[in-house]
């Protein structure tokens, strides 16, 4: 796998108007790290590169994938990196939480992909899923959205078992749930057997959270605004045209970065995000790939309260700014529907 991906030229497409800015510079040098390796998920922002988007307003961005032994966040703390991609709401609270001057600037997926798989007609609704027998959780969703789900739905902490990111448990148990990410256990286990499974996403459970964030430091935003601006409209825009644009040489970028990716999973990964409104939903079918809203935020740190997952009396609010979002950029090139 390539540790980097650069753009060193722009290429000639029709791209929307940017939110105003003051220009930059032509090539200004931004690095932006993901959060795993290369995959559809991340489709935007290797859009952004592929076309010129980002070039346009003058930046040169470098996208650094992330991986198991890969942390990029520490590298922007560390100044090494400008933009790293948070996994959610969560992330900004805890940089709070934790003294650290990282700001959520941005949130491209206006809905969390985590989802509970089961086998086909084992429930007719989210509410239904409380009655299975058991549901494989991760230890890193006990404190949270399982958490989430014993107080809104009534699920039983002895209902869980480990999640170990193998999905042979619930091939075996056809009264069992299992934790997954939209793209991924469902795709997988229907290669598996043969099966579409069912999917329930917990974001229209009513899981507030966003997903895969923008983040920098505070001190970018104070002394380069007009890059910060520049890197989330073309995000934007990136968003808009992968999704809904001709993405084969995004696509080709993100193989590079990952060769064990497939041509058939980007494109399952492409369909669930349309279908399910990850991109485009709620706030951001208004305002734009990458909206936020003050609301949003406080309904998911309310329901983090109540489960103990933050403290009461947090500083939410310090955890992101709505300076560069919710302007529109790129609708105009999003399809009616």
């Amino acid at each position: 796998m390539s540790s980097t991906l650069r753009l060193m030229g722009a290429t000639a497409l029709c791209l929307t108007g940017f939110a105003a800015a003051p220009a930059l510079a032509q090539n200004t040098a931004v690095t932006f790290g993901t959060n795993w390796v290369a995959q559809a998920e991340h489709g935007g922002y290797y859009q952004a590169v592929a076309d010129g988007t980002y070039a346009k307003c003058g930046l040169d961005v470098t996208i650094v994938p992330g991986g198991p032994q890969v942390n990029n966040r520490a590298m922007m703390i560390a100044g090494q990196i400008d933009f790293s991609m948070g996994g959610s709401t969560l992330d900004g609270f805890s940089a709070v939480q934790e003294g650290l001057p990282i700001v959520t600037v941005a949130s491209s997926f206006q809905k969390d992909p985590q989802v509970i798989v089961t086998w086909p007609g084992v429930a007719k609704s989210f509410a239904d899923l409380a009655k299975l027998d058991k549901v494989l959780i991760s230890d890193g969703g006990v404190l949270t959205f399982w958490a989430w789900m014993i107080q809104a739905y009534g699920f039983k902490p002895e209902q869980r078992e480990v999640y170990t990111f193998s999905a042979a448990p619930l091939i075996a148990n056809k009264t069992w749930g299992m934790q997954g990410y939209l793209s991924s256990e469902p795709y997988f286990f229907e290669k598996e057997t043969g099966v579409k499974p069912d999917a329930w996403l917990i974001a229209d459970a009513g899981y507030s959270a966003y997903s895969t964030t923008i983040e920098t430091m505070a001190d970018n935003i104070a002394k380069r605004p007009e890059v910060v601006q520049c890197f989330v409209d073309g995000s934007a825009i990136g968003w808009t045209n992968y999704l809904y644009g001709d993405n084969s040489a995004a696509n080709a970028m993100i193989k590079k970065d990952n060769p064990e990716m497939t041509d058939e999973a980007i494109a399952y990964g492409i369909q669930s995000m349309k279908d399910n409104g990850i991109v485009f939903s709620g706030d951001a079918l208004t305002m734009g790939a990458g909206a936020m809203t003050d609301a949003k935020v406080e309904d998911f740190y309310k329901k983090m309260v109540a489960v103990g997952a933050v403290p009461d009396g947090l500083d939410w609010k310090a955890s992101y700014t709505l300076q560069f979002v919710n302007k529109g950029v790129g609708l105009d090139l999003k399809p009616a529907e």
